[in-house]
């Protein structure tokens, strides 16, 4: 159940022929969403079990199941700051309800992230992830 933009990156990687071609999608896509301010990098937001610094900030639509979910995010590592603009593409817009839905691993190996990520990198993800599902558990329950 991925969001429209999740789909075109997705088409985009289908369409790369290698890794370092992908790897550079990546980064143009960290380079293209808006940096957050330096004033939501705090303690609230930040995403423990990555690396790099990485920081989330959500944006709840409404109460309940029903309520939209959007987040803006960045990182101090450009690869880190793409997947980050990646999980938006997944994410956004979404219900909270589809959100907890989402199978953001089976998603995410779509694009061969899981065979071509650092370990580190990988953790990162995954713990990028645990924190939007707990937002939108979070928010599913008001």
């Amino acid at each position: 159940m991925a969001s429209a933009a999740f789909e075109d990156i997705a088409d985009t990687f289908d369409f790369l022929d290698d890794w370092e071609d992908r790897y550079r999608h990546v980064i143009e896509l960290g380079k293209a969403m808006p940096a957050l301010d330096e004033a939501f990098k705090v303690p609230a937001t930040k995403v423990e079990g990555c690396a790099s610094q990485v920081w989330l900030l959500p944006r709840i639509e409404g109460t309940g199941p029903g309520a939209r979910f959007s987040f803006d995010g960045d990182s101090d590592a450009m690869i880190v700051r793409g997947l980050v603009a990646i999980l938006h593409a997944l994410y956004s817009g979404l219900t909270v309800s589809e959100v907890l839905a989402t199978d953001a691993h089976a998603e995410l190996a779509r694009l061969g992230l899981d065979e071509h990520l650092s370990q580190q990198r990988s953790n990162g993800l995954r713990a990028m992830v645990e924190r939007i599902r707990a937002i939108a558990a979070e928010a599913a329950a008001e």
